[in-house]
């Protein structure tokens, strides 16, 4: 169920990274759904669609020529080469929404982060963790999808993202989920409540 929401006059990009198998993508579409004039920032890539995926919705697909001259023109918060594609996020879209009064969240690595931290210096970062190192094992173990050695290299890779966390503004440790779920959505809603998001409702209360 969607909150009771005044739009805030500028809005905020939540910048949310963890490793694999945390559960972001849960919390991350349960706050989409309750929050008004939050959305899902869409980003670019150089690899082919999957099926059921649709350009615009999941991912903004182009070429490699497109994305090398957007990346020559400084078109891009944060971008990235994994698995012999490349991954980014276009400032103009976000700096727009911010603007209008819209907030986005972005699912990205540490990596991104941090150069979205450098780009764009407002914007909201939040690390979710799992309750211990085990526990994120046994998670990956359950889905059922990922071979031993796979396993061993999502373990890796949540290494180097564990040791980014402390870079972020804020840490939900998604131990119980629905404990998760509220301190996830409080974030977001008192970052968006904050003054300086509500300059015109400020202003309204001092001049009247």
């Amino acid at each position: 169920m969607e909150l009771n929401w005044v739009r805030p006059d500028r809005g905020a990009l939540f910048v949310v990274a963890g490793p694999s198998g945390v559960g972001k993508s849960t919390l991350v579409s349960a706050a989409l759904a309750k929050l008004p004039n939050l959305r899902f920032s869409v980003s670019a890539t150089t690899r082919a669609p999957r099926p059921g995926e649709v350009d615009g919705t999941h991912y903004r697909f182009v070429d490699d020529a497109r994305f090398a001259r957007w990346v020559d023109e400084g078109a891009f918060l944060e971008h990235a080469t994994v698995y012999d594609h490349r991954y980014g996020t276009l400032r103009d879209p976000i700096e727009r929404g911010i603007e209008a009064g819209s907030s986005l969240l972005l699912d990205i690595d540490v990596q991104g982060a941090a150069q979205v931290r450098e780009r764009l210096p407002e914007a909201v970062h939040v690390f979710i963790a799992p309750p211990s190192r085990d526990v994120l094992r046994q998670r990956l173990e359950a889905r059922g999808t990922d071979d031993v050695a796979t396993i061993a290299r999502r373990m890796e890779l949540a290494d180097e993202q564990l040791r980014g966390c402390a870079d972020f503004d804020y840490l939900v440790v998604n131990d119980v989920l629905e404990q998760a779920h509220t301190a996830f959505e409080a974030i977001l809603v008192a970052e968006l409540s904050r003054t300086v998001r509500r300059q015109r409702t400020t202003q309204q209360l001092v001049g009247g």
